[in-house]
């Protein structure tokens, strides 16, 4: 086998990861938008998965712009989080962009996209773990945690991983 083979073979070895790009969006009291997908019981946060070629900035304003046809500033990156597998789902990195507070105008002219998306809510913080489910709620709360703080957090299943 050429070196060239022996690369590509290699290459082809490599696992993949998912990715999928979220949103930190508020309103001016604070809370969050969490939004409920017509193809599954839980809530869920704006945003989706990244697809070939695309990046999560990318993404994440693709998906804001066809679930709820806005386009928000996207601003720091509040977090990035390494999910362990679940299948049918391989292990996965999510990203959680801060993109800011919208305005009582900006939020009048949400529109949801009825083959995905039925309904949305802003939620107090401390209840996003009755909404969302767990590993994502402590996502959504690290990202806040971040976002407040300028940072950006590292997690891993939705906690944060403090390295040496």
């Amino acid at each position: 086998m050429s070196d060239s083979a022996s690369y590509l073979a290699y290459v082809a070895s490599v696992p993949r990861l998912r990715a999928a790009a979220g949103a930190l969006l508020r309103d001016d009291q604070g809370r969050v938008l969490v939004v409920h997908p017509v193809y599954k019981d839980e809530w869920d946060i704006p945003g989706g998965i990244v697809e070939a070629g695309e990046s999560p900035v990318s993404a994440l304003l693709r998906e804001l712009q066809e679930e709820l046809g806005i386009a928000p500033p996207v601003g720091q990156l509040a977090c990035v989080d390494w999910v362990p597998p679940a299948p049918p789902w391989d292990a996965g990195l999510m990203f959680v962009f801060n993109a800011g507070v919208l305005t009582d105008s900006q939020i009048a002219a949400l529109r949801l996209q009825p083959e995905e998306l039925d309904e949305y809510v802003f939620a107090p913080p401390a209840d996003l773990d009755k909404l969302l489910p767990p590993g994502l709620a402590r996502r959504m709360t690290a990202a806040i945690l971040a976002a407040d703080a300028g940072q950006t957090a590292y997690l891993e299943d939705g906690l944060i991983r403090l390295l040496p």
